[in-house]
């Protein structure tokens, strides 16, 4: 596939994403009519609402994941069609992440009290940090990419209290000493 055709496709499923959040009755942007780069309040209603966020760092790890896991489980296919296996995992993701369901489920931990889903222009841009560390685990060394990830997860765990493996273990079986931990007391 040329560069133009893989492009255009790529934009073509972040349209038809954000055509079904749309649909789902998410906001295009944050209700307060703020747009901006990055958010950097967890504790704030602009959180999930903005370009980036904290939770950025775990798309960008979700596209190392998947560009290793197609790698393994589908070796023959092209890196594009990869990619865009990895796309529809991601937007598949990222609509049930959106679902009444998901969002109650995350209303329960100590970080998203309020949480009431994605702005549409946030879920997608997670979507593209997901092809960017794809892209990312495409072309840089193996030791590279572990070395980010392991930086970004202890990262932001240390400065948010949060990270991909905590909000995948409160998604699937909180620990209330962590949820404790995670809204501003130490761990015991």
């Amino acid at each position: 596939m040329s560069t133009k055709v893989v492009l255009a496709s790529v934009a073509g499923v972040l349209a038809l994403h954000a055509g079904a959040l749309h649909f789902m009755g998410q906001p295009w942007i944050s209700t307060s009519g703020i747009v901006s780069l990055w958010e950097g309040r967890v504790y704030s209603a602009e959180n999930s609402q903005q370009l980036t966020d904290w939770y950025t760092f775990s798309h960008i790890i979700h596209g190392f994941l998947f560009y290793w896991f197609l790698s393994v489980v589908a070796p023959r296919l092209s890196w594009t069609s990869r990619l865009f296996l990895a796309m529809g995992l991601e937007v598949g993701w990222e609509l049930l992440e959106n679902s009444p369901f998901i969002i109650n489920r995350y209303r329960e931990t100590a970080l998203a009290l309020g949480y009431s889903g994605d702005s549409i222009l946030n879920s997608v841009s997670d979507v593209v940090a997901m092809c960017l560390g794809f892209m990312c685990a495409r072309f840089m060394p193996v030791i590279a990419v572990v070395v980010l990830a392991l930086c970004m997860e202890l990262g932001t765990g240390y400065l948010i209290r949060d990270n991909l493996t905590l909000n995948v273990l409160n998604l699937i079986d909180p620990i209330p000493a962590v949820q404790v931990w995670q809204g501003g007391a130490p761990l015991r």
